[in-house]
């Protein structure tokens, strides 16, 4: 028991459960929500000349509509549910027995049950099924747009939209106007993403204090789960604590990997929480006894200062091959080891932009421009090649009208620091 009282006393977490009382469902006006989200998807389809979109990553749905069903089970068997989307219409189509679930929301005007067009739902019938699929979609379309519509498909079997482009729809990749549409947040959806960052902090908060050598990591970062899960959050979308040499290289899946005592132990939340919305920061910690090791210390401040400084640098009007340009100089030897990205944009999932290291910009980046009202995850890994430990930390700042705020509260950790 005297491995665990040496996290019991720290007065920067005290409070934890307190800071902003999260919104219920009083302080947050989910109508204004849904309206404004709605609206910039239809803004984005008439700036792109899209007539319509068919929407089936339930993401997108639950963004331009409010509606959520079985969204993991829906990613992998699309198209199960779809939202037909144009500038007068919503019809929203959903799986076999669910129609119920988004009765009165305002954003959809009709709700019909889906056709299944997939290999498990119609097996060697699929040919049959994709092409009855388009032909219903299309006569729908025609109905609602005209004939020769531009159609964004997303997530869709390669059959059905193949069968639309040959009969007279201009197909094109949804995803530019949903993207562009998400990037940018109402003080509404603030809101929510507040929530959310808070309710997982208080997860974070419970896994920090179970931490314990002894434990798998499998065991501690259950913790984690069971808070998301009792306060009302959806689900973690990746696996990525780890602990000792797991840390190093970075992606290392949670394993049931016992932690040692003295080891660095990294996290990255990656948590789809309350209203939807994604709360994305990273942390290390320390697994004690004893006192962190001076390089996990240097680990742990290196990966701080890349932090602090890109976030510094962040502003709205910068074009993104500007934030290379002027990011944080990763040293040489962390070099090979870095985080595949500098920073990213943050909604109800990860989502655009990419922001790239300057050095992956020529063959990965693109330009665009940092705008208010864009929440960004600024990421650091910091870890030698083939050295022995690594240190993951990540913020979620909000883009102001004048610089940053950041977003995400947790604490870093001043044994590590000092």
């Amino acid at each position: 028991m005297a491995e665990l009282d040496w996290h019991a006393e720290r007065a920067d977490l005290e409070g934890m459960a307190l800071l902003d009382r999260e919104p219920t469902n009083e302080d947050i006006d989910m109508k204004q929500v849904r309206g404004y989200r709605l609206n910039r998807v239809r803004t984005q389809m008439n700036e792109l000349g899209v007539d319509a979109l068919v929407i089936s990553d339930p993401v997108n749905i639950r963004y331009a509509t409010g509606a959520r069903n079985m969204q993991v089970f829906s990613m992998r068997n699309a198209p199960a549910r779809y939202l037909l989307l144009t500038q007068n219409d919503s019809i929203l189509y959903e799986f076999t027995g669910c129609l119920h679930l988004a009765k009165g929301l305002e954003t959809i005007d009709e709700i019909r049950p889906a056709k299944t067009a997939s290999f498990v739902a119609a097996g060697p019938f699929i040919g049959a099924m994709e092409r009855q699929w388009a032909k219903d979609m299309l006569h729908e379309i025609n109905k609602l747009v005209g004939k020769g519509a531009t159609v964004g498909l997303e997530r869709m079997n390669a059959g059905a939209a193949i069968e639309l482009n040959q009969n007279g729809v201009r197909v094109v990749d949804a995803q530019y106007a949903l993207e562009m549409a998400r990037s940018v947040k109402s003080a509404e959806e603030l809101k929510c993403v507040n929530a959310s960052l808070r309710a997982t902090e208080r997860g974070v908060q419970a896994l920090r204090d179970a931490i314990q050598p002894g434990l798998s990591e499998v065991e501690l970062w259950s913790v984690l789960h069971q808070s998301i899960i009792a306060q009302d959050g959806d689900y973690i979308e990746t696996r990525l604590l780890n602990a000792g040499e797991r840390t190093n290289p970075w992606f290392q899946e949670t394993s049931e990997n016992i932690i040692g005592p003295n080891e660095l132990i990294a996290l990255d939340t990656d948590v789809v929480g309350c209203y939807g919305y994604y709360s994305d920061f990273s942390r290390s910690f320390h697994s004690g006894p004893k006192k962190p090791s001076n390089e996990q210390k240097t680990l742990y401040r290196t990966a701080r200062e890349q932090l602090k400084y890109n976030t510094s640098i962040l502003r709205p009007g910068m074009s993104f091959r500007d934030y290379a340009i002027e990011a944080w100089d990763i040293p040489g030897k962390y070099y090979e080891n870095r985080y595949y990205l500098s920073a990213h944009g943050c909604g109800m999932t990860g989502e655009y932009p990419y922001l790239y290291h300057t050095g992956d910009f020529p063959d990965a980046g693109y330009d665009g421009e940092i705008v208010p009202g864009m929440v960004i995850c600024v990421e650091s890994y910091i870890g030698l090649d083939g050295g022995n430990e690594g240190v993951k930390l990540e913020d979620q700042v909000l883009i102001t009208e004048t610089g940053v705020e950041v977003l995400s509260r947790f604490p870093f950790e001043e044994s590590l620091l000092n």
